[in-house]
């Protein structure tokens, strides 16, 4: 009976994850990858109304929604099957995602206190006809998984809508499982 008890709780903390290393592995370096990548972090953008960039619960952090803004202030604006290129919005969902990471980078200090990117939700501003939103997010989740590798590999949405705040191309937001 006692085996037994200890293999159930065995299974089920390995189910939990508790298992999971507390620390970053040697040699896991997000940071060092951005520089291998020539990608500089720009300051993280201000929230745009009454909100915050990130909210901690526990060891996760719930990333508002940011869009494609270039440090100059400019942003990729426009909509998907109109006036914008798949490959524009890819770059747009790029860009979006190197926004994140400054935000991440400004609330955890190291970017390798990263664990997991757990879940991304990615809105495209899109005509009704366009169906593509996976191939422009793919901007965002292809870099995730660049920087952080297997850890960059995440749950997603990736939705078509009407318009989203200024005009932008994509406005993306995230779920981040950090290290204690």
């Amino acid at each position: 009976m006692y085996k037994h008890l200890l293999m159930v709780l065995a299974v089920a903390l390995a189910a939990t994850g508790s298992n999971q290393p507390s620390k970053p592995e040697a040699g896991y370096d997000p940071e060092a990858r951005l520089k291998e990548l020539n990608i500089t972090l720009p300051t993280p953008p201000a929230p745009v109304a009454n909100y915050v960039n990130g909210v901690r619960a526990g060891n996760l952090i719930f990333l508002a929604g940011k869009g494609p803004r270039y440090a100059d202030g400019t942003e990729i604006t426009g909509k998907l099957g109109q006036d914008v290129s798949i490959e524009k919005g890819y770059e747009g969902a790029r860009l979006t995602a190197i926004n994140q990471l400054s935000v991440l980078k400004a609330m955890l200090g190291d970017l390798k206190k990263v664990k997991r990117i757990v879940k991304v939700l990615g809105m495209v501003n899109s005509d009704p006809a366009f169906v593509e939103q996976p191939k422009v997010i793919n901007g965002f989740s292809d870099l995730m998984v660049e920087v952080f590798g297997e850890k960059g590999k995440h749950a997603r949405a990736a939705i078509g809508v009407a318009s989203l705040p200024r005009g932008q191309a994509v406005e993306i937001e995230l779920v981040v499982e950090v290290y204690d």
